[in-house]
């Protein structure tokens, strides 16, 4: 990992890649506040930030881009970077906003076989979430029909979803002719609504989509993905669209949720879901491997959100089964928690006490400070009136904060409804945002004695010493490129497709047969992304499970079933296939000879209900490549991070810019 000010110092202005080359990595990470670019050119990072424009997400996009090329080449060069680069990763939360907003297409769910609505919404949270994006558009299709009078059944039962306001369709069956069944009814639906028509509804047969012997899981897995579908096409590919016309040379890349990417056209829209957080946990995974760590928990705390994982012995920690909103799906997803509490989050008085979020005020309107309208108070302004936040030199000095809003919404929102005056009430919202940030870690993991707290995020290495010392960390680690570490993250990916099929028998002709099939699938499917089948890694294994439970997984050396599967399990063959693309290299070590950090004079800060003059290390002003030291309390700033190191710990800073802060241990419990 470079250091964050050799990432920013421009390289000669104007100067272009050689023609035909394309070495650089570009990576995004669009959140619901801010929009985070990286440009990776062998050692040395660019970075860059834009506020997310919600009305039209096409536009951060480019924008962000445009900054990062002035980064790259001392002047906005936009065409200059796309055509050196090699290739363009992209996460997005347009789709899991979409979800959590309940905004999105109309659904119509035909059911049919063993299955039934009841089935699919039982008495846990699944049954608010269909009421809300399904409601009553459900038809239950008799298992007992075929022929002509299934096809008019299914006929009928798409004339009355329409006519209920149905704008997307999704069928699914139950039991052990489910694919039998479903294929029947597209076929006769095919016939009667031709796709060519303009009035024909997108239907998902749910089948299609995944092979997973539990109806409820897949059925919720298609629901998903239909309500997901019409958000993530309509950006995707106009943002694809509009790369081609600034001539860009690579094709769009989506970052997935199993930490690989894959192109637009291969991407199922489910798949999107939290992957932005999975980019985060891929760059803690690496931190964790590269400086040995043996567990590190992660606090990515953007503007709306912290979203929290841990990498132990086992790698990230994922499900196999992933849950979208308490919901198991049939795909594998990160274990990433989002917790709602972030720099945006709003915190007001409420009945005595003091409340963070979950609502934020996001990018628009934004923290009262921002000076965009926003009028409700946040961590963000807290800071601000707690002298923490530099007001002129916030966001790359790109985003002058205006302390008079900050304050009027901290005497509004907090200081006025509880009686308290201005330095307490900055005080108190602090407690209450640390307190519920650790919680939320806590409630996720237990923390032991080789826990590490990985913070960053804009807002992650705010206050990351009271954090860790709530959650019993002696540890935190600030990444460099804290600020775009999900961003970053995301080049450690590759392009990889999985795909799976249950065996009919467990015996050898029926696993050929199944790998016959599916290496077609890979080799199509990989053809699509401009790479051989003989050019990618593919890994095998067989996965039992009994009543869509999951028992174990054996790997695949060869072409024979694993010895010892149990009897009247449901045996599934996987296969990913894995094209390895250009990745970010990290270096750099702690512990190494050190000198004192250079200091840039004093930060009157709150600290301790009281004003001190601290420290303030700014992490440009250090020598390059070189590893220093300093003692808490003091204030650690960059361009695009600030935070408060508390007595009782020391600063680190090493070659590679980034920063372990360690708790003294006489001043440990």
């Amino acid at each position: 990992m470079t250091l964050s000010h050799d990432s920013d110092a421009p390289a000669t202005p104007g100067a272009s890649p050689p023609p035909g080359a394309r070495t650089r990595l570009v990576n995004i990470d669009n959140g619901g506040t801010l929009t985070d670019i990286c440009v990776i050119d062998a050692d040395r990072v660019y970075r860059a930030k834009t506020l997310t424009t919600p009305h039209d997400l096409s536009q951060c996009l480019f924008d962000g881009l445009r900054k990062a090329s002035a980064a790259v080449f001392g002047k906005e060069d936009l065409q200059a970077l796309l055509l050196s680069t090699a290739a363009i990763r992209y996460s997005t939360t347009q789709g899991t906003n979409a979800l959590v907003e309940r905004k999105g297409p109309r659904l119509g769910l035909i059911v049919g076989g063993t299955l039934d609505a009841g089935a699919v919404a039982l008495a846990d949270a699944s049954g608010d979430l269909l009421d809300a994006i399904v409601g009553a558009r459900v038809v239950r299709l008799d298992a007992a029909l075929d022929g002509e009078a299934l096809q008019a059944a299914a006929v009928q039962a798409v004339g009355d979803l329409a006519a209920a306001g149905a704008n997307r369709l999704v069928v699914s069956f139950g039991g052990p002719r489910r694919r039998e069944q479903e294929a029947q009814v597209k076929r006769r639906l095919l016939r009667t609504f031709p796709p060519h028509l303009l009035g024909a509804l997108p239907v998902l047969y749910a089948g299609e989509l995944v092979d997973d012997t539990d109806d409820r899981r897949r059925t919720w897995t298609a629901i998903f993905n239909a309500f997901l579908h019409p958000a993530m096409e309509r950006f995707l590919y106009s943002a694809e669209h509009k790369l081609r016309e600034a001539h860009s040379q690579r094709p769009l890349l989506v970052f997935r949720n199993d930490g690989h990417a894959g192109r637009v056209a291969k991407t199922i829209a489910v798949q999107t879901y939290g992957s932005g957080p999975r980019g985060g946990m891929e760059g803690a995974r690496e931190l964790a491997r590269h400086y040995g760590l043996p567990r590190l928990l992660s606090m990515d705390i953007g503007g709306t959100t912290t979203d929290i994982g841990l990498v132990d012995a086992g790698g990230v920690r994922a499900q196999r089964r992933g849950c979208i909103e308490a919901i198991e799906t049939s795909f594998a997803l990160c274990d990433v928690v989002s917790a709602g509490v972030g720099g945006s989050s709003i915190i007001r008085a409420e009945g005595g006490r003091i409340a963070v979020g979950p609502q934020s005020v996001g990018s628009a309107p934004g923290p009262a400070c921002f000076g965009l309208g926003g009028t409700q108070a946040t961590i963000t302004d807290a800071f601000v009136l707690a002298g923490l936040l530099d007001p002129g030199a916030f966001f790359g000095g790109d985003l002058p904060l205006d302390a008079r809003r900050a304050r009027q919404a901290v005497l509004d929102q907090v200081a006025q409804p509880l009686q308290i005056d201005e330095d307490a009430a900055v005080a108190a919202m602090e407690d209450a945002w640390v307190a519920k940030v650790a919680d939320s870690l806590k409630q996720y993991t237990g923390i032991g004695p080789d826990t590490t707290l990985a913070a960053f995020g804009g807002a992650g290495p705010l206050v990351a010493c009271r954090v860790a010392e709530a959650i019993g960390a002696g540890q935190v680690l600030i990444p460099g490129l804290a600020a775009v570490f999900s961003a970053y993250g995301i080049g450690f990916s590759d392009i990889g497709h999985g795909f799976a099929r249950q065996l009919d028998r467990a015996d050898a002709a029926a696993l050929a047969e199944a790998m016959g099939v599916l290496r077609e699938q890979a080799a199509r499917a990989m053809y699509g992304e401009g790479a051989a089948l003989d050019d990618c890694r593919l890994a095998w294994s067989v996965e039992e499970s009994v009543d869509g439970r999951v028992l174990r997984s054996h790997a695949l050396a060869g072409d024979s079933l694993p010895a010892g599967l149990q009897a009247g399990a449901v045996a599934t063959l996987h296969l990913l296939a894995v094209k390895p693309v250009q990745h970010a290299r990290m270096r750099g070590a702690f512990g190494a000879a050190t000198q004192p950090a250079t200091r840039r004079g004093t930060r009157s800060v709150m600290l301790g209900g009281a004003r001190r003059d601290l420290p303030l290390y700014r992490v440009e002003d250090q020598p390059r490549g070189v590893a220093v030291r300093a003692a808490g309390p003091a204030v650690l700033e960059e361009a695009y991070f600030t935070g408060r190191v508390d007595p009782g710990w020391s600063i680190e800073i090493n070659a590679a810019g980034d920063i372990l802060l360690s708790r003294d241990a006489e001043a440990r419990p």
